[in-house]
């Protein structure tokens, strides 16, 4: 991607003004953002989804006439009946992480790669009838509301006031005082920045044709890890290091597991205080886990690219023969792969690489494919990895065909 080429998509600015201007500093209203849209999959597509036990998706149904319930929320999987009808007004099916599902919504996700790889989270569709929507709340992180199809009417604010409502099974608003308002149809898009207040409601619309139109729209979410929470997870992995070395000194030396000793320990009248000696002892264990920069950039990259909980891949059958022959490799869509100086990440694990390899991995991370003719000149042992990837459903072989950009999986 060109940084410094301007897109419709932003308005006509460049990546590079779009993240300088509006990133995380105040909300774009795009007009036509992409011209033309057709929504990537149907309404019947998306229930289908919103039945799979692999794909988190949640109801949402406001009852405005009932007093002390007006808000009821309900997870998934929502077989046949598990839905309102559609000519019932008010609610909302929110269907997460659809671009690991749908080629399509994936490829969409991709125009949105000017913000580095470990901010980026998912596409999440909402559905929702006539009067439909989530309340106003605010997020806290980046998205980028995207109107695939129908109508929904945008109310914005940047009020400083963010208490919530309590009772209620949502994150709403206990005030909303809107500064802005919007109607996005098809191909529109609104920015807003973390913590932007603001809510959205679907609004009944008919075609040319006067057929009703569906509301749906395509949220591109961010991630943004919470301090206390990126500790908690990097200590964590840097303690799993750690035992490692631990196991493999055993059985390269013999010696023990450094332990705590106080040999020097006197009679105490006080039991229950924590000795000096193992405060210390713990802080340097700290200390010591935190002093490799390389470990902490290794623990870094295995949290950001371990695949959420409900994401599961399926194993290839097909043999690998590290034989590119006329064959890209591409990512499965569910794959999260990135890379720093030393370490090539991907779903979790990490990976040391140098040299030529290295940068071919670096290639397969920011293209998340690459054809017969780049791969074919990986080493001996790149090529072995590819294939543990390849049979664990983290990438595909696809057919590279003569004439047109078409390309099979095989």
């Amino acid at each position: 991607m060109d940084v410094h080429h301007a897109l419709p998509l932003l308005a006509g600015l460049s990546p590079v003004q779009f993240m300088r201007r509006h990133w995380q500093k105040k909300p774009l209203l795009v007009p036509g953002a992409i011209a033309g849209f057709k929504p990537l999959l149907s309404r019947a597509e998306l229930f289908r989804l919103a039945a799979s036990e692999g794909v988190e998706s949640r109801l949402i149904v406001k009852n405005a006439n009932r007093e002390g319930d007006a808000w009821r929320m309900k997870s998934g999987p929502f077989g046949s009946r598990g839905l309102p009808p559609i000519s019932k007004p008010g609610w909302t099916l929110l269907v997460q992480g659809v671009d690991g599902h749908h080629g399509g919504v994936h490829q969409l996700l991709q125009r949105f790669r000017f913000v580095p790889d470990a901010r980026l989270d998912d596409v999440m569709i909402s559905f929702a009838t006539p009067d439909g929507g989530v309340g106003p709340h605010f997020d806290s992180y980046d998205v980028f509301l995207f109107q695939a199809s129908g109508r929904r009417r945008w109310k914005i604010s940047q009020q400083k006031d963010l208490t919530l409502q309590a009772g209620v099974p949502l994150k709403i608003l206990q005030t909303f005082e809107p500064e802005q308002e919007f109607v996005l149809e098809a191909g529109d898009m609104l920015y807003l920045p973390p913590r932007y207040a603001h809510e959205g409601v679907a609004e009944a619309s008919v075609d040319a044709y006067g057929k009703a139109q569906d509301c749906m729209t395509y949220s591109i979410g961010f991630k943004a890890p919470v301090q206390s929470e990126l500790t908690a997870e990097l200590l964590h992995k840097l303690a799993e290091f750690g035992e490692d070395q631990d196991e493999e000194a055993d059985v390269s030396s013999g010696s023990p597991k450094k332990m705590y000793r106080d040999p020097g320990q006197a009679a105490t009248p006080h039991p229950a205080e924590l000795p000096a000696a193992l405060i210390t002892f713990a802080s340097d264990a700290v200390r010591h886990a935190l002093q490799d920069p390389l470990a902490l950039a290794c623990a870094l990259g295995e949290v950001m690219t371990a695949p959420k909980a409900q994401v599961w891949f399926e194993q290839e059958g097909g043999d690998w023969n590290g034989s590119a022959s006329g064959q890209s490799l591409m990512l499965d869509a569910k794959t999260r792969m990135m890379y720093d100086a030393n370490h090539v990440f991907i779903n979790g694990e990490s990976y040391r690489a140098k040299g030529r390899d290295a940068q071919l991995m670096h290639l397969l991370a920011d293209q998340r494919k690459l054809p017969a003719s780049t791969w074919a000149k990986a080493s001996r042992g790149a090529l072995a990895l590819l294939g543990d990837w390849y049979a664990e459903g983290w990438l595909h072989l696809v057919v590279e065909l003569s004439g047109d950009n078409k390309q099979r999986k095989h």
